[in-house]
């Protein structure tokens, strides 16, 4: 069961990000707010739920939320400052569009990057401990697998509409292949899936 809040003093905003991990396509970040008596037995981490009950659960979020946010950061300043930077940027960019101010930030994860004068806690796996935290991830990851299915019908040879930009063997494989779109991230080593050859 995953718990409502880390303290119950302060407006707390739950933060995480999505597409870490990709060879194209933006990091994508949440916020989300929820009332202090808030509870959804069915939120969860979003890698432990299916594409259709994400989709289900993101207009309840949005609707039953006090306030959310989602903000990205493009493969070319992924590729400028290194992933770990883009994705506190992403979070940080969520939180400055939040239309209630929070005034305490639970990150999913083991670093941040403190916000301007909001103290924060990391939370290991925090995705599936607390609900804010649940409900960004959820977010964050619709929000950039809906962007990934627009750039898929530019660039069919990736298949980015299945594999999101992560780099499954078709991915590589295409890359190696075809080389890289305007959307990969330059600086993410593609390997050979056979062969063990880098791009």
């Amino acid at each position: 069961m995953l718990l409502s809040f880390f303290q119950e003093q302060l407006i707390e905003a739950g933060c995480d990000e999505a597409g870490r991990g990709c060879l194209a396509g933006p990091v994508f970040a949440a916020a989300v707010i929820f009332p202090k008596d808030y509870y959804n037995p069915v939120l969860n981490d979003s890698k432990k739920l299916s594409e259709k009950q994400r989709m289900t659960l993101r207009p309840v979020i949005e609707q039953e939320a006090l306030a959310y946010a989602v903000a990205s950061i493009s493969p070319a300043e992924i590729d400028k400052i290194n992933i770990h930077n883009a994705s506190y940027r992403a979070m940080h960019l969520a939180l400055n569009a939040l239309q209630v101010n929070p005034e305490f930030i639970l990150v999913d994860g083991n670093r941040f990057i403190p916000y301007p004068d909001i103290p924060h806690e990391c939370i290991i796996k925090g995705d599936g401990k607390y609900l804010s935290i649940a409900a960004a991830s959820i977010l964050a990851k619709t929000y950039r697998d809906e962007y990934m299915h627009q750039l898929a019908q530019d660039y069919p040879v990736y298949e980015w509409q299945s594999n999101k930009g992560y780099p499954t063997v078709v991915h590589r494989n295409a890359v190696l292949t075809h080389g890289f779109s305007p959307h990969h991230r330059r600086t993410f080593r593609v390997t050979d899936p056979q062969l063990k050859l880098a791009l």
